[in-house]
């Protein structure tokens, strides 16, 4: 018996899912240009849509399009055998170290400390405690901040402080500048906040400030989110000249800088921020999630008092305050010198994983930078990134398409990001650039060995 067509989409869309191709609140191909791709009426294309609404995979919002949903455990379990699962070199993960090990110490320290664990578990300003941001207040001045801790609040990582700031800043309606190819969760949130998303183009070092000048004036933009060290997903990172000339624009131009310089964590010594330059415009947001462990979920936030201020009665609106106890493992970890090593023990495993990654891409032309996890790999003709990736996927690699990345109307670049912390081991990361060579060599996936 032939498979329904619709089952058959279903299907496929599903296990893009399941295994993270397609990540929560990621936006399904609208019915009509699906069904174009696949030569397939648009009535097939909504009982696929369907199908994954009843499993729980997707849901649809009226006048808005279809979304992938947050899985739960169920959902998940009904993805594929772990032991069968694909090469997964399309999240960006902390590799795990000695992670759990150190935060055994700080649990002990803790039980010997019975009167500041009982602290742990009582109301605490919205803000975040006092020590809380003190030592985030110093983590940050290795961006080129001033060390004020009245500049600095807790978040329960970026992307909390990113939803707190839009929430405080913009309206509905407002237009959003960001780099042409940007920051995934940025425009989810920018489309569950109604903002005009505006992608600016970029060089080889990131934004363009003569493009990011029109852009203002085009669109009237008032917000700027950006990436300048180790952009992701091409990599990129902006030099001293380039970063004062998008300073002079946000100054010129009485723009909200929103700064985000969450992988520039993991450089031993990482560029000023823009944000230095114009800090009464700005909010500096950084996080430990890629550096030392996701599951921590702790950011600071730096801006003005006055913007802190109401960025924290938004906060307090949503969730009343930070929970206190990953602040405190991490304010531990930053204090005795735990959060430095388990930094450096990241960089380790990344320069290993790039080492083993140079020789199996000799030849190709990508970008990368030490010290950070992604590869940036633009695509011979014909593939297309959804093409290539779709190929990857049938032999057992996930990858991240450049459209996933494409801001406003952005139209992507024939490329994927590859990254490379996300593989369980250094053979699984072989084996999965090693496929991806093959395929881009031959340029048939029917000649490649499963």
């Amino acid at each position: 018996m032939t498979t329904p067509k619709y089952h058959a989409i279903a299907s496929e869309l599903s296990q893009t899912i399941l295994t993270g191709q397609l990540a929560a609140g990621d936006k399904l191909p609208p019915h009509r240009v699906l069904a174009k791709r696949l030569g397939v009426t648009t009535g097939t294309v909504s009982r696929a849509y369907a199908s994954l609404e009843r499993r729980g995979l997707a849901t649809a919002r009226v006048g808005d399009g279809t979304y992938v949903r947050y899985l739960d455990a169920g959902a998940l379990a009904a993805g594929p055998d772990a032991d069968q699962a694909p090469i997964d070199l399309a999240y960006n993960v902390a590799i795990p170290t000695d992670e759990p090990q150190a935060l055994l110490g700080v649990f002990e320290q803790l039980r010997l400390d019975p009167e500041r664990l009982a602290e742990l578990l009582r109301y605490q300003p919205e803000a975040g405690m006092a020590r809380h941001r003190r030592i985030g207040a110093d983590w940050l001045r290795r961006f080129g901040t001033g060390g004020d801790w009245h500049r600095v609040m807790v978040t329960h990582g970026a992307q909390h402080a990113l939803a707190g700031v839009l929430r405080t800043i913009a309206r509905p309606g407002d237009t959003l500048l960001t780099e042409s190819l940007t920051y995934p969760g940025l425009l989810t949130l920018a489309r569950s906040l109604r903002l005009q998303v505006i992608g600016v183009a970029m060089d080889d070092e990131g934004l363009l400030p003569d493009a990011l000048d029109r852009a203002v004036q085009t669109f009237h933009g008032k917000l700027l989110f950006c990436s300048p060290t180790l952009h992701n997903p091409t990599t990129s990172t902006m030099g001293r000249v380039r970063r004062e000339a998008i300073a002079a624009v946000v100054r010129r131009r009485g723009l909200f800088l929103l700064e985000d310089v969450v992988h520039a964590a993991v450089l031993r010594e990482p560029p000023p921020a823009i944000s230095s330059l114009v800090p009464e415009q700005s909010f500096l947001m950084a996080s430990l999630s890629k550096v030392l462990a996701p599951g921590l979920r702790v950011g600071f936030l730096e801006a003005s008092p006055a913007w802190l201020d109401k960025v924290a009665a938004s906060i307090r609106a949503d969730c009343w305050m930070v929970a206190p106890l990953m602040p405190e493992i991490a304010t531990q970890w930053l204090s005795n010198g735990e959060a430095q090593r388990l930094i450096a023990l990241q960089r380790q495993q990344l320069a290993e994983r790039q080492q083993a990654a140079h020789p199996l891409l000799a030849g190709l032309d990508y970008r990368w930078q030490p010290e950070h996890p992604h590869l940036w790999l633009p695509l011979p003709e014909p593939w297309t990134s959804q093409a290539f990736a779709a190929a990857l996927r049938q032999h057992g690699v996930l990858v991240r398409t450049s459209d996933q990345f494409a801001a406003g109307r952005t139209t992507a670049p024939r490329a994927i990001r590859i990254s490379l912390n996300s593989a369980r081991n250094l053979d699984q990361l072989a084996q999965g650039l090693a496929t991806v060579r093959r395929l881009l060599h031959t340029g048939d996936p029917g000649t490649l060995a499963h």
